[in-house]
């Protein structure tokens, strides 16, 4: 974990909470960190990391084609990659864009959405980090959603508090309270990343040994931000302007495996998470993930776990995988 915490330290994370929002069911609104919400507390950044803090209520967030994630009060879900993203009382209505619900706030203070059809009452507190690094790997490879539980763990108690007690300073108009939300979700996002990471196998953990070469961090960045493409040594060898052999050999040293058997597994595991939380059919999720053909990926799959991929997403959604 000492890797991770250094890169994530290495970050520098700058940001701020912009937006105090008000559902009542039924709703539905399409939303996505824009420059205009950066701007009131940085100069606009290179990456910018968005996340929402439910405080009260319920709710789904679906990203791109993904299954919805449900999230409720006390949780709270980051994008890492700030994707467009629905936020909905449920995943059957039509959204609203939610730059056209924004009211700024008064005297300096949040802006705020108040919107929906009088129902069961959510609300939502939002925010970004950002950061300026020319070429971010460590974000390529984080999933597009990261969900927390801030009152989990040992940390939670402290954050959740800490957290709730900002916004109440917030809905009083105390000017230091931004500040204070600014670096609690700075904290928020490397406890969200630490947990996820704490969740993978142990095969998934060497690459923030690869990280510390900024070559093989290229090459990861590359491989977990296009895993579908066609790639071979030679190509990503290319695109890093290095010679094949040498770049092979950094690569196998640092991660521990060659970098072709490196994206393959990245290959079929990201296809089991997708097997198991979407009901995407499986060719699709084939191709999603960089096989050619159904058949192509059916025989990779089941080289790594055993089964077919069918048959692992019945398993694995009686309980058993």
């Amino acid at each position: 974990m000492d890797v991770l915490l250094d890169i994530l330290r290495a970050m520098r994370l700058t940001g701020g909470i912009f937006l105090d929002a008000e559902f009542t069911a039924p709703w539905c609104v399409r939303a996505k960190v824009g420059p205009e919400d950066c701007s009131p507390f940085t100069p606009e950044p290179r990456h910018i990391i968005a996340y929402h803090y439910v405080t009260e209520g319920r709710c789904l967030l679906k990203v791109g084609g993904g299954p919805p994630v449900r999230i409720g009060s006390g949780d709270i879900v980051v994008l890492p990659r700030n994707d467009d993203h629905v936020l909905a009382s449920a995943t059957n209505l039509r959204p609203v864009g939610a730059e056209q619900l924004i009211q700024p706030g008064s005297e300096g203070g949040l802006a705020k959405i108040v919107h929906g059809g009088g129902g069961e009452r959510t609300r939502i507190l939002c925010g970004f980090l950002g950061d300026d690094l020319p070429h971010n790997a460590f974000i390529s490879m984080l999933p597009g959603v990261l969900k927390i539980a801030v009152a989990d763990g040992a940390s939670g108690g402290w954050i959740e508090s800490t957290f709730r007690f900002a916004a109440n300073e917030l809905a009083e108009g105390r000017a230091a309270s931004p500040a204070m939300l600014a670096k609690l979700a700075e904290l928020l996002f490397m406890e969200a990343v630490r947990r996820w990471f704490a969740s993978r196998p142990p095969a998934a953990h060497a690459w923030t040994a690869g990280l510390r070469d900024p070559v093989v961090a290229r090459a990861l960045g590359l491989l977990h931000g296009q895993i579908a493409r066609r790639w071979t040594t030679d190509d990503i060898a290319r695109e890093l302007a290095v010679s094949r052999s040498a770049f092979a050999e950094r690569f196998t040293r640092a991660v521990g495996e060659p970098p072709m058997r490196y994206l393959a597994r990245q290959r079929v595991e990201q296809a089991s998470a997708q097997l198991r939380d979407s009901a995407d059919p499986i060719a699709r999720i084939a191709f999603d993930v960089g096989y050619e053909s159904e058949a192509a990926f059916s025989r990779a799959f089941r080289r790594a776990y055993g089964v077919p991929p069918a048959a692992w997403r019945r398993e694995a959604a009686a309980g058993k995988a």
